[in-house]
């Protein structure tokens, strides 16, 4: 059974899952706008996973006899200036999210739930995982500068990270 404190900690950590689907969702409109096709489906295909990850976290309160509570989002930004911009609000937003889960650990040690903790430390792999590829994809994006030909080549090969998202490397 969850305490109270847990469970709101996890409904809160719910709705910054869906707001991130939903950031991740208007940088793809946004990238495929421009015409950024592999941008786009990476975006698109990021979306997917933070609801996913949004999913997971709702039914594991749910079986832990809390109720999982769907929350009103605020909505997301529609532009985002240059792709250096948007790989950099991204990066921001994962580390915002890590210190999220961290803070959940910490919670769930603090209330001496360990199934939570267990739970919680597949959240924290990934987001080692998501900090590193926001990295790496903004390191990429500072070594083409301003080349309009290096941005059309990262376009194609981050439709690599869609297909092979643990073996690429871009």
């Amino acid at each position: 059974m969850l305490s109270k404190k847990i469970e709101a900690a996890l409904n809160k950590q719910v709705t910054i899952e869906a707001e991130s689907s939903q950031v991740y969702l208007a940088m793809a409109s946004w990238a495929e706008n421009l015409g950024f096709e592999g941008v786009s489906q990476f975006m698109y295909a990021h979306s997917d996973e933070e609801r996913e990850h949004m999913l997971k976290l709702i039914k594991f309160i749910n079986e832990r006899g809390g109720h999982a509570k769907v929350s009103q989002l605020a909505a997301p930004p529609t532009a985002f200036g240059s792709f250096k911009d948007m790989f950099q609000t991204l990066f921001d937003h994962e580390v915002m999210v890590s210190k999220s889960i961290n803070d959940l650990v910490d919670i769930s040690l603090q209330e001496k739930d360990y199934a939570t903790h267990n739970f919680l430390q597949w959240y924290v792999s990934e987001q080692i995982e998501e900090e590193a590829l926001a990295r790496n994809i903004l390191d990429k994006i500072n070594l083409i500068g301003d080349d309009k030909s290096g941005f059309y080549l990262f376009d194609n090969d981050i439709k690599q990270l869609i297909t092979n998202p643990k073996e690429a490397s871009i």
